[in-house]
């Protein structure tokens, strides 16, 4: 069986992931594929784009980072600034693309997942439903597009999702902005067939079971509304409670490089509506990210070593200074993302 599946069926362009023991992780040949199916299908006779995976566990727990990892260690920076050059362009296709994009959400949806399965026109999840841009703990940014969705979620929620990884079930997931709709899994497919059969989207108006994050908005805005990760820091810690406690550990795990990235390409993105804009700010990070920040460690213990126990290249989160995240998010060049090949 190959890692993923292709196909027109009736109205709707097919695009599975079939790689269900690796929880649907994107290699670089799938980014590739799905990418050339999505410019076929531009002129086919199709009414939309249905997008899939085998398994309970998950749509797309991310890109598969081992070859990064490997590369990274042997010098190489050009493989990890390759893959992220063509997904993010990927990204930006799905963002934009002419047809709706129906996607299926089953289990963990993160990371590379999110860039995939988060930027159609109908995005639909189930009770299994685990949604989360976890990136700043492997020592990058949230990417894939995913800053422009935390930039323009309710309230300061983006400095919170981006800082904190915490995973949206399927109500949060629709309240943050990364989901649209939920249905039961038990009628997924149906509506599938449904789909392949008719081209026609229906409205679903099943409500999720509740979720957690609207009645944390007051407490999430109060705390994460800083100009800096610094500033966050500092709420958080002037007050003890069962959220702020919960906060802080969440972010002692991730990188503290990464976080206050994070954060400041939340607030450069908001108000954006293009996800270009959001795409190359990643872009800066990611292509620095390599050589520079984190990511070697952080893929090195939560991937290779699977220690958990990153070595930081600073001692705590309050120890980022404004110059650093400012290096990193130093504009390309000749080097940024080019736009001129996209449809």
């Amino acid at each position: 069986m190959s890692d993923i599946s292709i196909r027109i069926e009736g109205c709707a362009g097919r695009i599975t992931l079939q790689r269900p023991d690796a929880l649907n992780a994107l290699t670089y040949d799938m980014v590739l594929a799905i990418e050339a199916a999505l410019d076929d299908w531009r002129g086919a006779d199709i009414d939309l784009v249905l997008l899939d995976a085998e398994g309970d566990r998950a749509f797309c727990s991310g890109g598969d980072i081992a070859d990064m990892y490997k590369s990274g260690q042997e010098g190489d920076l050009d493989y990890g600034r390759r893959f992220w050059r063509d997904e993010y362009r990927l990204n930006a296709k799905i963002f934009e693309y002419p047809k709706p994009v129906v996607s299926f959400l089953q289990g963990f949806t993160m990371g590379g997942g999110v860039g995939v399965g988060c930027h159609g026109t109908h995005r639909i999840v189930g009770d299994s439903s685990q949604i989360a841009m976890p990136e700043c703990g492997i020592g990058l940014v949230p990417d894939v597009g995913g800053s422009l969705m935390l930039a323009l979620a309710p309230g300061r929620l983006g400095e919170y999702l981006g800082t904190t990884a915490t995973r949206m079930g399927p109500a949060d997931a629709i309240y943050a902005g990364f989901a649209d709709a939920y249905l039961p899994e038990a009628e997924w497919g149906a509506l599938k067939a449904q789909l392949v059969q008719t081209g026609e989207i229906p409205d679903l108006t099943a409500i999720p079971p509740e979720g957690t994050l609207q009645a944390l908005r007051p407490q999430i805005d109060y705390h994460f509304s800083g100009e800096t990760l610094a500033d966050i820091l500092r709420s958080l810690a002037s007050e003890q409670t069962e959220f702020t406690a919960h906060a802080l550990k969440a972010i002692g795990r991730n990188a503290p490089l990464a976080m206050a990235c994070s954060v400041e390409i939340t607030h450069r993105l908001r108000g954006a509506r293009s996800i270009r804009q959001a795409l190359d700010q990643e872009f800066r990070y990611t292509y620095r990210a390599v050589a520079q920040g984190d990511f070697i460690e952080g893929i090195r213990a939560a991937i290779i070593d699977r220690d958990r126990q990153p070595k930081w290249a600073h001692e705590g989160p309050d120890k980022v200074k404004d110059i650093e995240v400012a290096q990193m998010l130093l504009p390309l060049g000749s080097e940024a993302l080019n736009w001129e090949d996209m449809p």
